[in-house]
């Protein structure tokens, strides 16, 4: 078993509180993506994991083993960097042999764990160069072959792929995910970009400030999410939020007033909705374009309903304009109400 698991973990820096007794178990060859925004503790929870950073309180488990004091080299692990971290002075084939060889394995083996590695992140022409003669992408499927050979149980990674150009990172998500498919290496993966751990978790840890707010599916949490703050993380555009009164089973804002939830008159509330789950025609908001912006398959509008500013996804060939007027609906199924004073989810969706 490769489970990784946290029990109450905690990690302090002087008088900052960095880790807030955090708890989560990783199933044996699950992709784990830590995301949240920089500073919310999920490269600290990855180093703890490593070894790299001494916990104050808890406990780390690898399988059945407590490694909590153990240094990284006893915890049978592999790191991938958000640097490259590979060697200048070497060719790409030694790259990829140099954890191989720190553990003394025979010449044969690692030739051909090399060469598989190799073969498996495509960099067989590349095994005679030097990281110099290498573009970004290049490099960091050489330090991404490095980790897989070792054949360690646990694969760490910490935003790999945030130095790659936009095209670059498309095609390194699709490789790393059809790597994990064929290894099914135990993985924990840190970003803070949604629509990588979207893309490619099992399952995603949203943390903020030291503390995990949801873990779920990626679709569970696009959506389903449990406050404000990951329906504004999760999505591009985020969720939009607009506030409203609940009366006699209707939810009242400035510019709308639709079916609320049951059972919570006089509340204040937000009413969440994504922008691609909003019709533009006949409905309920009333509100002003504020920009169009065309996008090639869709167009973006910015529409001021009552006092809020939402997004909505129009089709591409809308011939609405900035300062029009409009009606819009959202479509029932898809609401999510929160309270308004915590910012938490209200009550499950049908």
């Amino acid at each position: 078993m490769s489970s990784v698991a946290f029990e109450s973990v905690r990690k302090i820096f002087g008088k900052t509180v960095a880790l807030k007794d955090v708890d989560l178990l990783v199933r044996d060859g699950e992709f784990m993506v830590l995301l949240g925004p920089s500073g919310c503790g999920k490269t600290t929870l990855l180093r703890c994991l490593a070894g790299l950073e001494r916990i104050d309180g808890g406990t780390v488990r690898i399988g059945d083993r407590d490694v909590s004091d153990l240094p990284p080299r006893d915890r049978q692990i592999a790191m991938v960097f958000q640097s490259y971290a590979v060697f200048p002075h070497m060719k790409v084939y030694d790259n990829i042999a140099f954890g191989l060889r720190m553990r003394r394995k025979p010449k044969a083996e690692v030739e051909r764990r090399v060469k598989e590695g190799a073969a498996l992140l495509q960099l067989e022409p590349f095994l005679d160069r030097y990281p110099a003669q290498l573009s970004g992408g290049q490099r960091q499927r050489v330090a991404v072959a490095r980790a897989i050979v070792t054949d360690a149980p646990v694969l760490l990674m910490d935003e790999p792929l945030s130095n790659l150009d936009a095209l670059l990172r498309l095609h390194a998500r699709a490789e790393l995910k059809r790597l994990h498919g064929e290894v099914k290496r135990t993985t924990v993966y840190v970003t803070h970009d949604q629509i990588e751990a979207l893309s490619m978790g099992d399952r995603i840890a949203v943390m903020r400030e030291g503390q995990i707010v949801q873990l779920d599916t990626p679709s569970a949490l696009y959506d389903r999410p449990a406050d404000v703050f990951v329906g504004s993380f999760i999505g591009s555009p985020p969720m939009n939020f607009l506030k409203c009164r609940a009366r006699n089973g209707t939810a009242v804002g400035d510019a709308f007033e639709v079916p609320g939830p049951p059972g919570m008159d006089g509340k204040e509330m937000l009413l969440g909705i994504r922008p691609e789950n909003i019709r533009t025609g006949e409905g309920p908001f009333r509100g002003r374009v504020l920009v169009v912006e065309p996008l090639g398959s869709h167009a973006l509008l910015t529409v001021m309903v009552g006092k809020d500013s939402i997004k909505v996804v129009a089709p591409a060939d809308t011939t609405l304009r900035a300062d029009e007027e409009l009606r819009l609906a959202p479509e029932p199924h898809k609401i999510r109400w929160m309270d308004a004073a915590s910012g938490k989810a209200l009550m499950a969706p049908h």
